[in-house]
């Protein structure tokens, strides 16, 4: 597998369909500077990306490792070898994607954080200011703790169904049945 020849595909194929590289970043969730690094062959794009670049562009993932449109004799050999070479040269562990979607889940749902966290600062103060007691207070607090733990486990079920292989899991299933 050659990134450099892969990168050019990729950047042949973008080019074919007039996006620039920070419209296909926007659309696939990562940066112009990330696709940059894809089309000039730095590293080799995730999983989870090839898998959203071969239905963007009517390929199959063994055709973008190849770096060509591949019919049919050829495409067994280099099925075979994209599959050999991805595991040799894959850029991201699965420790990398763990941290890429936790980060991502944290920005995408920083406002909804905040405003949790903000409404339980109010709460408290209110019961502080009214003195309410101690037993409501410390049902609220109990309350906020079981808040935080909620959207932990939210964003950790996220994580999950992400980092693992790319598909994210539909809410009633089991881990493998998308």
């Amino acid at each position: 597998m050659d990134l450099k020849v892969i990168g050019a595909f990729l950047a042949k194929l973008r080019k074919d369909r007039g996006m620039t590289q920070e419209a296909l970043g926007e659309t696939l969730g990562v940066s112009g500077k990330t696709v940059s690094r894809w089309e000039t062959g730095t590293y080799l794009p995730p999983v989870e990306m090839l898998e959203a670049l071969s239905k963007l562009y009517g390929l199959t993932i063994n055709e973008l490792l190849a770096g060509r449109a591949l019919d049919e004799k050829d495409y067994p050999a280099a099925a075979e070898e994209a599959i050999k070479s991805a595991l040799r040269e894959s850029a991201f562990t699965y420790k990398d994607r763990v941290a890429y979607f936790t980060e991502k889940w944290k920005k995408e749902h920083f406002l909804s954080n905040l405003l949790l966290g903000a409404l339980y600062i109010l709460a408290i103060g209110f019961l502080w200011v009214r003195d309410s007691g101690t037993g409501w207070i410390v049902l609220v607090t109990l309350l906020g703790l079981g808040g935080i733990a909620w959207r932990r486990n939210q964003m950790m079920s996220y994580v999950e169904a992400h980092s693992f292989d790319g598909r994210p899991v539909a809410a009633n299933s089991t881990h493998g049945d998308v």
